[in-house]
């Protein structure tokens, strides 16, 4: 099973440029890195993807867009 960082899901949210719902996030995240993974983030750990949408949703990463959302670029914390 993969255990991911966080940042790697808004990495390829921003390579993607596109705007996402919580069904097409999950979707692409399930495609890029596996339906198994568990992803961590800084103060979060064991977290499946719709609790890391969740997450990244309650610290302000995700911007409202006409058709979802979209990754707040400068939200990403480079550490």
């Amino acid at each position: 099973m993969n255990h991911i960082h966080g940042h790697e899901v808004m990495h390829m949210m921003a390579n993607s440029g596109l705007s996402y719902n919580r069904d097409t996030l999950r979707s692409a995240i399930h495609a890029q890195f596996g339906k198994e993974t568990t992803f961590f983030t800084c103060s979060s750990d064991r977290l499946d993807a719709d609790q890391l949408m969740d997450f990244l949703q309650s610290k302000g990463k995700f911007h409202p867009t006409e058709d979802g959302f979209g990754l707040a670029k400068d939200k990403i914390c480079n550490h």
